[in-house]
């Protein structure tokens, strides 16, 4: 089957990093809203020009750009065949019924929830800051990034939930420990075993 995954999780969960190894073990699009506005920004689009006004203020970017954003990106070729991760996208119950809508004729198989506690992403992110000198992690914008989360995307899994296809996998650990639980829920999920959909969907 082709597997149609979205990951959610607070900024410093690692689905940056979990996202593009599941995207290479199940050999689908890795597509991350995140690198999509970076790289906006980077090459100063009139899109990126606006983002990059949003973020340093550590804002969410609006919804009916990023789900235009989206919905052009998942109707390319490799998303269509082959399938895809979702990172950083929905964020909002409304981008979510956005995305219900847009993934209307070949639905999200499985919503998998990358849970890591606020303290525990909040240290991760100032470790990263001091190594990469983000602009976008500055103590101020984390914390209200984090915030908004909490405030906005926690409905999400109540959404997915209702829906039947949320999975929440504790993201705490060593990373070959989170990938591994990461695959078993969505094998759960699905029913596929491995790379290249293996194993019959149940949904």
């Amino acid at each position: 089957m082709t597997i149609r995954l979205v990951l959610l999780g607070r900024q410093g969960s690692g689905k940056g990093t979990q996202g593009a190894r599941l995207a290479a073990h199940y050999g689908i699009a890795h597509i991350s809203t995140g690198e999509m506005l970076r790289n906006a920004i980077k090459h100063g689009t009139p899109v990126g020009k606006v983002v990059k006004e949003v973020i340093d203020k550590g804002g969410l970017v609006e919804d009916d750009l990023m789900s235009s954003l989206v919905k052009g990106r998942l109707g390319e070729a490799d998303a269509r065949t082959r399938g895809y991760l979702l990172d950083g996208y929905p964020r909002t119950l409304t981008q979510a019924q956005a995305l219900d809508d847009i993934a209307r004729a070949r639905p999200i198989n499985v919503v998998v929830d990358l849970e890591v506690p606020r303290e525990v992403v909040a240290a991760r992110i100032s470790a990263r800051r001091e190594a990469e000198h983000r602009v976008d992690d500055s103590p101020e914008a984390v914390e209200h990034r984090l915030s908004l989360y909490d405030e906005r995307t926690a409905p999400l899994i109540a959404h997915y939930r209702q829906l039947g296809v949320l999975s929440v996998v504790d993201g705490v650990g060593t990373p070959d420990e989170v990938f591994t639980r990461l695959v078993a829920a969505i094998q759960t999920a699905t029913g596929v075993t491995g790379p290249g959909g293996d194993g019959q969907s149940r949904r």
